[in-house]
C-alpha cells in the first residue's frame, strides 16, 4: 500500500481534481490511500466564519456560509456534469454537512463564545466537504472508492486546536479501518489535518497538518511509499518566490528534512518526517501540476551524499536575550530559564549561550508576554523584533572546507545578530534584520549553488 495526500492547491477546482484523479487511478496497483486537504482557500474562510460567529456578526457569517456552500456545489456539478447520481449524492452530503454547520455556526454566534472545541469543529469542515465529493467524483470516473472518517482513526490528546498524536492507538486502529474501507473497492480516500481524542471529541493537528495525517497513517499501514503531491517540483535549493534559479533536489536524508522543514521550508509540514522515520518509510514530494516530474524523495541518511542542500529562512522572528550575573558558575540556571518556556508553550529555535547571556529565537506569531515577564524576575531581558533567520542545511556540513566562508562572504555589510551551528551538523544558522533578509538568501543560494567561483 502508498500513502497519496493531495494540497489544496491539488484539489483547488475542477481541473486540479480530475488532475488528481488521473494521478490516482495510475497508482491502483499499488493500493492507495488517498488523503486529501480542503480546497484552496477554504480553511482560510472557515477561520473567518469561526471569527464572524465569536464576534455575534450573525450577517457576515451567513455570507460567508453560503460562499461555503455554492462553491462546493458548484464543484460537484462541475466534477459529475455527465454523472447525475454521483453528483445528486455529491451535492445531497454536501448540503447535509452545510446545514449541519449553519447551525452549529448559529448557536456560536448567539452565544458570541468560540471555545477551542468548536472552533476545531468549524475549521475542519473543509477536509470533509472536499474529501466527499472527490469520492463520489472518484466512484463516477469508475474508481470504486471507500470512505473513512479519519476521526475514527487519527487519535490524539485533548489539545483541540493542534492534537498530539497517540501514535499506539493510532496504529490501533488504522489498519483496520483502512481493511474495512477497501473492502470490494480499488482505493480509499481519507481526510487530513482532521482528528479526534479517545472519547471522540473533535481535534485538528494544526495547520498544514495534512502532511501529517498522511504521514501517521503512513507508518500505521506500513505503507511503502508516502507520496506529498503539492504544486513545485519536489524540495528546491530555496523558495522560489523569494530566490530565482533554485534546483530541485533528487533525494534528501530524513534529517535534513527534518531541518528544512523546521526552519523555514514551506513544502512539508515540519511534523510529517518522524512517523515515516520510525517505520523507514520513503517520501516524496511530488508535483500535482507535472505528475511525470521525479520530484525529490527523502531517504534515511545512508543513501545520501555530503554536502549544501538548501537555504532556508523564517521571514519574521523574535531574538529574546536574556542577561544575568547569576548565570556565573551556577547549575540549574538554563533549567530554570527553559522550564518557562516550557509552561507556557513557547517553542524556541536557536540557542546561544555565554558565561551570563543566553539567547533564543521563537517566531513572531507566538505569545511572549509571560515568558518575559517571569524571566524578568530575575534577570534583564531585551527582545528584538524585526528579525529574520537563514539556515544553511545539508549533511555533514561541518566536513565542508571554506563553508563559512562561503556562507557569509556575500554579507559583508549586513548585521549579523546570532549564529548557531547544530550538534548534528545538519545546519548552521543566523540571524539578520528582516529587512536585510531577502537579499542575503539570494545572495547567499547564488554564492553556494549558481556562482562557480563560490565553489
Amino acid at each position: 500500500m502508498i500513502v497519496m495526500k493531495f494540497g489544496g492547491t491539488s484539489v483547488a477546482n475542477c481541473e486540479a481534481i480530475t488532475r488528481t484523479i488521473s494521478i490516482v487511478q495510475g497508482k491502483l496497483d499499488q493500493k492507495p490511500v488517498v488523503v486529501v486537504s480542503a480546497l484552496s482557500k477554504v480553511t482560510d474562510l472557515l477561520y473567518k466564519i469561526s471569527d464572524r460567529a465569536a464576534a455575534k456578526d450573525k450577517s457576515g457569517t451567513l455570507e460567508l456560509l453560503e460562499q461555503l456552500r455554492s462553491r462546493h456545489i458548484g464543484l460537484a456539478h462541475d466534477l459529475m456534469s455527465d454523472s447525475p447520481s454521483f453528483c445528486h449524492e455529491a451535492c445531497t452530503i454536501v448540503n447535509g454537512i452545510c446545514d449541519g454547520l449553519d447551525a452549529f455556526v448559529g448557536a456560536v454566534c448567539a452565544l458570541g463564545e468560540l471555545s477551542d472545541r468548536s472552533k476545531a469543529i468549524i475549521i475542519s469542515t473543509g477536509e470533509y466537504l472536499s474529501s466527499n465529493i472527490i469520492c463520489c467524483a472518484m466512484n463516477s470516473k469508475g474508481i470504486r472508492t471507500g470512505f473513512i472518517d479519519a476521526r475514527t482513526m487519527i487519535i490524539t490528546d485533548r489539545d483541540y486546536m493542534k492534537g498530539e498524536p497517540d501514535s499506539s492507538a493510532i496504529c490501533e486502529k488504522v489498519p483496520g479501518a483502512v481493511s474495512a474501507a477497501y473492502d470490494g473497492n480499488d482505493a480509499v480516500i481519507t481526510q487530513g489535518f482532521v482528528s479526534a481524542t479517545a472519547e471522540g471529541e473533535p481535534t485538528v493537528l494544526g495547520r498544514g497538518g495534512s502532511d501529517y495525517s498522511a504521514s501517521l497513517v503512513g507508518m500505521a499501514i506500513d505503507a511503502s511509499a508516502i507520496e506529498i503531491w503539492t504544486d513545485v517540483d519536489g524540495v528546491r535549493t530555496a523558495d522560489p518566490r523569494k530566490v530565482e534559479n533554485t534546483k530541485c533536489i533528487e533525494k534528501i536524508s530524513f534529517e535534513e528534512a527534518a531541518e528544512m522543514a523546521h526552519f523555514g521550508a514551506k513544502v512539508l509540514h515540519p511534523l510529517t518526517i518522524e512517523p515515516a522515520v520510525k517505520k523507514n518509510i520513503p517520501i516524496y514530494v511530488l508535483n500535482s501540476m507535472n505528475p511525470q516530474g521525479k520530484g525529490t524523495v527523502i531517504l534515511q541518511n545512508s543513501f545520501i551524499e555530503d554536502g549544501v542542500k538548501s537555504v532556508s529562512f523564517k521571514e519574521n522572528i523574535l531574538v529574546i536575550n536574556i542577561f544575568s550575573t547569576k548565570m556565573i558558575n551556577t547549575s540549574g540556571f538554563l533549567k530554570k530559564v527553559f522550564e518557562i518556556f516550557s509552561v507556557n508553550k513557547v517553542s524556541v529555535d536557536l540557542i546561544s549561550t555565554s558565561e551570563a547571556n543566553i539567547s533564543v529565537t521563537v517566531d513572531s506569531s507566538q505569545k511572549i508576554d509571560r515568558v518575559v515577564e517571569q524571566l524578568s524576575e530575575f534577570a534583564d531581558v531585551y527582545v528584538d523584533s524585526d528579525k529574520s533567520q537563514i539556515s544553511v542545511i545539508g549533511k555533514n556540513i561541518i566536513n565542508l572546507k571554506g563553508l563559512l566562508r562561503r556562507t557569509f562572504a556575500p554579507l559583508a555589510d549586513c548585521k549579523i545578530y546570532m549564529i548557531s551551528q547544530g550538534a548534528s551538523y545538519v545546519n548552521l544558522s543566523f540571524v539578520v534584520d528582516r529587512a536585510e533578509m531577502t537579499d542575503a538568501v539570494r545572495q547567499i543560494h547564488k554564492y553556494l549553488f549558481e556562482d562557480e567561483s563560490g565553489n
